[in-house]
Formats: structure tokens, C-alpha cells, sequence
């Protein structure tokens, strides 16, 4: 009798659990569905196909730039020097570009960002400096070094390039979606495999939620957190090679700061700071909350001086949400303090 009458209490214990567990994982698609629903009834134009168009088309950079991150806070990490590898990927870029022509820009720039990411990783491994003062030590240095590399002057491909070079800006045949909108799907659909289907992903999780125990356990740890750095310095490439490619040019000031705007969106989205916790499609889905709070300060003609006070509080309702979930999941009782 005493043991059925545990067995309740576990069960009991268990509800909150999984009932908390399905609310940081789901509750981020209600507020989109509920910001949805909201724009839809206050204005005619939201639901129209060229604001849905343009809607993607602005999620794109920051969604590029989340993918990258969420891999790394998943992993325990933080990257603040994505937006530093984002310019100087794209100065390289248009210099490669003028040289040797748009394919040889692209891919340098890639590789560019995964040179960067891989050198972060490996200097916050080597160092031990908590990743948050490494990357952002390591982001005034990129800006520095693309600084160095353009003399302080924007930089621009050769006007018979300048087509090609753009043409990641270009509308496609498919509904009019730009070419960046298909990369970042693609992007997206990539890290989320990566991280969510593939052994390397568990071993991401592994070393986020407890290094000590993963390093026992033979994953190597120090190898796995370079591995994301170089993924999120690739994706901040990509991210690069967007903006250049929208503006026909790179200087070493473009994208300041918005890796917070990305390293927000995944928190959003349910991506833990503490590590261990997270998905690439939730971070996805606080892109486009983010974009859709943005576009709806538009279309309704608000004072956009009040956006950042709204994102700033979805911001803090996040975490601390998050924290309180997790104390439910521990011990199957709210958080009363």
C-alpha cells in the first residue's frame, strides 16, 4: 500500500514536470500565433504577400547570425564577436571579389568566418577566460583588423560585378521570396539536423548541460565548443555576405551589435543561457516574434522609440520564465519566492 502511495506522489510530481517542459517548448509558437492573430485583425496589409515577403527578407541576418549562437549557448558558450566576424568576412569578401570574381568572394568569405570562429574557439579553450569576456575582447579585435583591412573607407566590388555580387538580394521566381530568405531556410534547416538528429548534436547538449560530467564520459569538450564556434563564425559569414550584398559594399562597422539582437531571439525561443537546453527551430521562432513585433510598430504607426522597451521586457519575461520552469522541473513545485 505504502508503495502505490508513493507512486502516486511521483506521478503527481511528474504532471508539473511535463507540463512545464511543454510550455518552454511550445509557449514561444502561442505568442507568435497570438501576435499573428493580433496584426491580422488591427491591419489590412499584414496578411498581404508582399509584407509576408518582406517580413522573411528581414528575418534573415539576425536568423542567420541565431543559428550560429544557439549552437554555441546550447553549448555553453556565448559568441559576441559574430557581428565583428559578420564584417569582416564581407570586407573580404568584395576585396576577393574584386580580384578574382564573385564565386572566389563568396567562398572566401566563408571560410573567412570559419577561420575566425575556429580561432575564438580555440583561443577560449586555451585561455579558460569565461567565453562572454573572451568573444567580446575578440570582437573589438575584428572590428579592429577590418578596420586595418578597408583603411577606414567603404569598400565596393567593380561595377561589372556588382550584379552578380547582389544577386543574394534578388527576388526568386518562387513567390517572389528573395534568395537570402532561401538561404537562411536552408541554414536553418541545416543546424537544426546538426543539432538535433546527429551525434555531434548530443554531445553539444552533453557538454552545455554539465562539461565535468561529458569530459568523464569521453566527450571531448574543448573540441566540440570550437566546433560550434566555427559553425556560428560560418553562419556569421553568411550573414556578411547578405548585408554586403544588399548594400553593393562592406565597411568594418556593418552589423554592430547584432549578435545581442540573435543571442536575444534564441533566449526567446526557449535557448537556455545556462547551457544544455535549446533548439535551432525555437530560435527561429524568436526571430520571427522579434521581426513581427518590428514590422507591427510599422504597419500600425507606433512610435518605434518604444520597440526596443518591448523587446527588452519579452527579453526578461524570457529568462525568467526559463528559470522558473526549470525550478518546477527539479522539484515539481512552483516557484513561490
Amino acid at each position: 500500500m505504502e508503495n502505490v502511495e508513493t507512486g502516486r506522489r511521483a506521478e503527481g510530481r511528474a504532471v508539473p514536470r511535463v507540463r512545464a517542459a511543454a510550455l518552454r517548448d511550445y509557449g514561444i509558437v502561442l505568442a507568435l500565433v497570438a501576435l499573428v492573430v493580433a496584426l491580422s485583425l488591427s491591419t489590412g496589409t499584414f496578411l498581404t504577400q508582399g509584407n509576408l515577403v518582406n517580413l522573411l527578407d528581414q528575418a534573415v541576418v539576425v536568423g542567420l547570425l541565431t543559428c550560429g549562437i544557439t549552437l554555441c549557448v546550447v553549448a555553453g558558450v556565448f559568441d559576441l564577436s559574430a557581428s565583428a566576424v559578420l564584417a569582416v568576412s564581407a570586407i573580404v569578401a568584395v576585396e576577393v571579389t574584386r580580384a578574382a570574381g564573385t564565386p572566389a568572394g563568396i567562398a572566401a568569405a566563408v571560410g573567412t568566418g570559419a577561420a575566425l570562429g575556429a580561432v575564438t574557439g580555440v583561443l577560449v579553450a586555451v585561455s579558460r577566460v569565461h567565453s562572454f569576456i573572451a568573444t567580446l575582447a575578440l570582437s573589438i579585435v575584428y572590428r579592429g583588423l577590418a578596420l586595418v583591412i578597408t583603411g577606414g573607407s567603404i569598400v565596393y566590388p567593380r561595377e561589372r560585378q556588382l550584379d552578380g555580387f547582389q544577386a543574394l538580394g534578388e527576388a526568386t521566381a518562387v513567390g517572389g521570396i528573395t534568395a537570402a530568405s532561401w538561404l537562411l531556410l536552408a541554414v536553418a534547416a541545416v543546424t537544426w539536423v546538426l543539432l538535433a538528429l546527429t551525434t555531434f548534436g548530443r554531445c553539444v547538449y552533453a557538454v552545455g548541460g554539465n562539461p565535468r560530467a561529458a569530459w568523464m564520459s569521453g566527450i571531448r569538450v574543448g573540441a566540440v565548443r570550437v566546433a560550434v564556434f566555427t559553425v556560428s563564425g560560418v553562419c556569421a559569414a553568411l550573414a556578411g555576405l547578405v548585408l554586403a550584398a544588399r548594400g553593393g559594399s562592406a565597411q568594418a562597422d556593418m552589423g554592430t551589435l547584432l549578435e545581442l539582437t540573435a543571442l536575444a531571439a534564441a533566449v526567446i525561443g526557449g535557448t537556455s543561457v545556462l547551457g544544455g537546453e535549446g533548439a535551432v527551430w525555437r530560435g527561429m521562432v524568436g526571430v520571427l516574434v522579434l521581426t513581427l513585433i518590428g514590422n507591427g510598430f510599422n504597419l500600425l504607426g507606433w512610435d518605434t522609440t518604444y520597440r526596443q522597451v518591448v523587446e527588452g521586457a519579452l527579453i526578461l519575461g524570457a529568462v525568467s520564465l526559463d528559470r522558473a520552469l526549470r525550478r518546477r522541473e527539479r522539484d515539481g513545485s512552483p516557484d513561490l519566492r
